[in-house]
């Protein structure tokens, strides 16, 4: 049976970002909280951030890393979740920010697949969670603040403009909005 691709969509109500960071308290745990928190802020690929580790943002406000897949450097900003990333670092018995219980080894994208999944579950939130979810929120979240789909390119390193739009299913609500007043 061929694998089944899902359509991963960023979470645009600010209501289910708070009860999904609900249920991962609730239902899973304050490390996959603190995943989740780290990348709706930080706009990080999952294998980014399970590669990180508790030296790498203990007492820091920023971060920088090589990113997997283009290999450009990026600096995280944890100003706005730094409290809570410092209190969750004291809690971490590894060296890895993301450990398993199995093994002194980060978490896999699987399990944090399987997590993000069983959160959004427990509170209704609609198909389409995946571990891109988090990236694309930020995505999402950071152009309807901002409106400056130059600088989101640059930060999620995409090759174009339309590239970006697209990821973050800007276009597609766009092409919603003007569809619903349109009238002949």
């Amino acid at each position: 049976m061929p694998k089944q691709i899902k359509d991963v969509q960023p979470i645009r109500s600010q209501q289910q970002i708070t009860d999904m960071k609900w249920s991962l308290k609730k239902w899973c745990s304050e490390r996959d909280y603190i995943l989740f928190l780290i990348g709706i802020n930080s706009g990080l690929r999952v294998g980014d951030m399970l590669k990180l580790k508790v030296k790498d943002v203990k007492n820091k406000k920023r971060v920088v890393i090589q990113e997997g897949k283009t290999k450009k450097k990026r600096i995280i900003n944890l100003t706005n979740i730094y409290q809570e990333v410092q209190d969750y670092v004291k809690t971490v018995q590894s060296e890895w920010l993301f450990p398993s219980r199995k093994g002194d080894k980060a978490i896999t994208t699987t399990q944090a697949y399987r997590q993000l999944n069983k959160a959004g579950e427990m509170v209704d939130i609609p198909e389409g969670i995946g571990t891109h979810t988090m990236r694309k929120t930020f995505g999402y979240w950071y152009y309807k603040q901002s409106k400056d789909i130059e600088s989101l390119q640059q930060i999620l390193n995409h090759s174009d403009v339309k590239a970006t739009k697209r990821y973050i299913g800007i276009t597609e609500d766009e092409i919603n909005n003007t569809l619903e007043n349109f009238v002949l």
